[in-house]
C-alpha cells in the first residue's frame, strides 16, 4: 500500500485522501458493484485515516459483512447507507427540509437525509404531501418557511418540485425516482418534468439520487450567509 499526495494506493483503488479539504467531506464510497473486501479495506482506511465515512446503496448482507470486522460501523437500512462518524455530531446553524411526494419515494428521501445528518445538517422530514393531495402541502407551509435549502422527491409526473418553489423563498433541489407506471420510463418522466418546471430557483439531480442531493444542499447550508 503506497501513499502519495493527495490520494492513498490501495493496489485496486486510489482513495482521495484530499477530498475533505477541498469539498468539505471525506470521499463517499459508491458500493453496488464493489467486491465486499475491497470495501473493507475502503472502509477500514478511511476509519484509520480518522475520517467520516459515508458508505451509499450499501445492502444489507453486505453491510452484515462488514459489521463483523468493523463493529463501529452503522446503518441505515432504508437509506440503504452504512456510516461511522470520526469526530462528535456538530450541526450547522440552517435547516434542511427533505420532502416526499409518496411513501414510495421515502427510501430516496431517507437517503438524502442520512447523507445530510453525517455532514452535520439539521433535518425536517415531510412525507407523503404530493400533489394528488395539495392540501397536506399547504398544511405545512409553515416547515417550508423556515428551512434554509429544501428538498423534493418524487416520482411519477415529479410535479412537486415546480409547486414547492413556487411556495418557498429557499433552493429547492428535485430528486426524481424510479416509482411510476410504464409510462415514468423509471423515473425520465419525472427527471424531464422537474427540469423542464416554470418555478425557478430549482435545480436537479439524478433518477435515485438521494446522496447527490444531500451532499449539495449540506454545502449550501454549511457556506456563510
Amino acid at each position: 500500500m503506497s501513499v502519495k499526495k493527495g490520494f492513498c494506493d490501495l493496489g485496486f483503488a486510489k482513495l482521495d485522501t484530499d477530498r475533505k479539504k477541498r469539498r468539505g467531506f471525506a470521499e463517499a464510497i459508491y458500493c453496488p458493484g464493489k467486491n465486499k473486501e475491497h470495501l473493507e479495506k475502503i472502509a477500514r482506511k478511511i476509519i484509520k485515516l480518522k475520517e467520516d465515512l459515508l458508505l451509499t446503496k450499501l445492502d444489507k448482507a453486505t453491510f452484515s459483512f462488514l459489521k463483523d470486522s468493523i463493529p463501529v460501523l452503522k446503518y441505515n437500512p432504508l437509506a440503504k447507507i452504512g456510516y461511522y462518524l470520526a469526530r462528535p455530531e456538530k450541526h450547522c446553524k440552517g435547516r434542511v427540509l427533505v420532502i416526499s411526494a409518496g411513501t414510495s419515494d421515502i427510501p430516496i428521501a431517507e437517503e438524502a437525509a442520512q447523507t445530510l445528518q453525517v455532514m452535520g445538517s439539521r433535518v425536517d422530514k415531510l412525507y407523503d404531501v404530493g400533489v394528488a393531495g395539495v392540501h397536506r402541502l399547504m398544511n405545512n407551509i409553515g416547515k417550508l418557511k423556515k428551512a434554509r435549502v429544501i428538498i423534493v422527491v418524487a416520482g411519477m409526473e415529479g410535479a412537486l418540485a415546480s409547486l414547492v418553489s413556487g411556495l418557498a423563498k429557499s433552493p429547492v433541489i428535485a430528486v426524481p425516482t424510479s416509482c411510476g407506471y410504464g409510462s415514468s420510463f423509471s423515473g425520465l418522466a419525472a427527471l424531464l418534468s422537474m427540469l423542464n418546471g416554470c418555478s425557478p430557483g430549482v435545480t436537479v439531480v439524478n433518477i435515485d439520487n438521494g446522496f447527490g442531493a444531500g451532499y449539495f444542499a449540506s454545502l449550501i447550508n454549511n457556506s456563510r450567509r
